[in-house]
């Protein structure tokens, strides 16, 4: 399968699932409704996990502009694959945010709130202030790369008597530690901003918002749009230059 296509697809099943659970705990008379914030974080974390089980093998899915962002930076991804990644996962991301529209058909109608419709697309901070929200989404993806990495030099580091059994765990259970990764950072960090770590899985979802015809739907809150792209950006290179700078 081409590595594109797979970024796509890694990507579309991260959204899918990810922005479907908050879908479950937002939106009128769901039967998740209300299961809260450790649901949430246990739903991203699994979809990570799922996404990367699926198309690891054949793009090493990064399924976030961040991520390949970050390795590039330190040398570990060609620059010249990046744009095709981007696009690819940002492809991905919208049609992951429109499977969740249709898996919710029947509920946009029923939910009055134009702030939880927006929160099964994009995020938004909880106290409305960009700089905070901007060095939260620096720090929360610092912290998604830098484990990345560390998760992904697991094999390396063992000795001849280890590596067979390191081998497996970074090809089984590496996917699921950076799901957990993700699980950690979403209990620890995500509060103030809902936790993007991720453009295409803010960006995307957040132009379907825009395009999408759900009623009631209010703004695709545009002028927060930035923060969830750019912090991202920065921290990825930071955890990962952070991580080359320690020789870990």
């Amino acid at each position: 399968m081409n590595v594109y296509l797979a970024e796509c697809i890694g990507t579309a099943l991260l959204v899918l699932l990810g922005n479907g659970v908050v879908a479950t705990v937002a939106l009128n008379k769901s039967k998740g409704q209300n299961g809260g914030w450790i649901v949430v974080t246990l739903g991203w974390g699994l979809a990570v996990a799922f996404g990367v089980y699926t198309v690891g093998r054949i793009s090493g899915a990064h399924i976030n502009p961040a991520v390949t962002v970050g390795l590039a930076s330190i040398g570990a991804f060609p620059w010249s694959q990046v744009p095709g990644y981007i696009v690819a996962q940002m492809i991905g991301a919208m049609i992951g945010a429109g499977l969740v529209y249709l898996s919710y058909l029947a509920h946009w109608e029923e939910t009055d709130s134009e702030a939880a419709k927006l929160g099964c697309y994009a995020t938004s901070p909880a106290i409305r202030k960009m700089g905070p929200a901007f060095i939260t989404e620096l720090i929360g993806t610092a912290v998604l790369v830098f484990g990345v990495l560390a998760i992904g030099k697991i094999a390396l580091g063992a000795t001849s008597n280890e590596a067979a059994w390191t081998a497996a765990v970074s090809t089984y259970f590496g996917p699921l530690l950076v799901g957990l990764l993700v699980l950690s950072i979403g209990l620890s960090l995500g509060g103030p901003t809902g936790y993007a770590i991720n453009p295409a899985r803010d960006l995307g979802p957040r132009i379907m918002h825009a395009l999408l015809p759900i009623k009631g739907k209010g703004s695709s809150d545009w002028s927060y749009a930035w923060v969830p792209v750019i912090a991202p950006i920065i921290g990825g290179v930071a955890g990962a230059q952070l991580f080359n700078l320690l020789h870990l």
